[in-house]
């Protein structure tokens, strides 16, 4: 299967707007990553230049959250390999787990989801 196929899942959306919408998460996610490697760089290379800081802690809580945000990112990126390959098979825009539709807006608001909105809410209740 190419871009250019136009399969439709199972909602409206064929599978150019979803090569689209997952490219530009991918390209947006990786971007977002590629910042935080930056930034959490010069932050360590102006710590080591000055040595100063005014709680000794706060360097080491910031990593520790730029660490989880780009383990998030990561984790991210791997949904949407995940989004690609059920683009390829002709999958996407159904729940992993049920099969259930997933709705357009909802694969417009996040191209990697793979559950319903109702599954993923129970998912969450059932962490809390």
């Amino acid at each position: 299967m190419t871009a250019t196929d136009e399969v439709r899942f199972a909602g409206e959306m064929d599978a150019t707007r979803a090569r689209e919408l997952v490219d530009a998460e991918r390209t947006r996610v990786q971007q977002l990553l590629a910042d935080l490697t930056t930034d959490k760089s010069e932050d360590e290379a102006a710590e080591a230049e000055t040595g100063d800081s005014v709680d000794p802690a706060q360097p080491l809580t910031q990593f520790g959250v730029d660490d989880a945000v780009a383990v998030s990112l990561r984790d991210k990126l791997a949904a949407l390999d995940r989004a690609s390959a059920r683009i390829d098979t002709g999958t996407y825009g159904r729940s992993i787990r049920s099969g259930a539709v997933i709705p357009d807006e909802r694969l417009e608001a996040d191209p990697a989801a793979e559950l319903t909105v109702q599954e993923q809410a129970a998912d969450e209740a059932a962490l809390r």
